[in-house]
């Protein structure tokens, strides 16, 4: 079993007793089945990012904190020790670069789109912002069914309360930064 699943795993089972929930409860509440859920747990399946937002979005906590590690006072983070998370057929790539901080209320990700990816991401709380950063290619976001395109050098914000979509339609891939804002 991979050391991510099994923290993944742990957090989640934490998170449920936390919230003196059953698997049937947790299920209902986050949109993930019983049975994934408990594959997740025991560490026997490897959630996609679709499923980890359910999740997070279900129980109210922020997505990184299912994968967060221990913190220091300083760090440095070097993308090859990072393992991300993977969808798409490993075309959707999500590095948590900084975990959600409660005191600072966000989390930075390091995000690959390779050519041709196509991610939906649901939407998420209220009040929740993302600021994106592209630093090679150009990334295509669609929302509230406008596309919007942002080049190499250029950032978006916005309030992803509804159901949106990240896009490499170039041949090139895509890198980009994004912090999560939790009000």
């Amino acid at each position: 079993m991979e050391e991510i699943q099994k923290k993944i795993g742990e957090k989640v089972k934490s998170l449920r007793k936390l919230r003196q929930l059953s698997l049937d409860q947790a299920a209902i509440r986050t949109g993930v089945s019983k049975a994934m859920l408990g594959q997740i747990e025991r560490g026997e399946s490897s959630p996609t990012v679709t499923t980890l937002w359910k999740i997070a979005t279900g129980f109210q906590v922020s997505f990184s904190s299912l994968i967060q590690e221990e913190e220091s006072n300083i760090s440095i983070v070097r993308k090859d020790s990072v393992t991300p998370i993977r969808e798409n057929d490993d075309k959707y790539r999500v590095y948590s670069i900084f975990p959600f901080d409660a005191r600072k209320k966000f989390e930075v990700f390091l995000i690959e789109l390779l050519p041709g990816c196509h991610h939906i991401s649901e939407p998420h709380p209220e009040g929740v912002e993302e600021y994106i950063t592209v630093m090679e290619g150009s990334l295509t976001i669609e929302f509230a069914g406008e596309e919007h395109e942002i080049r190499k050098g250029e950032s978006l914000r916005f309030v992803p309360n509804q159901t949106h979509t990240y896009q490499n339609k170039g041949s090139e891939v895509v890198q980009c930064h994004m912090i999560i804002y939790y009000p």
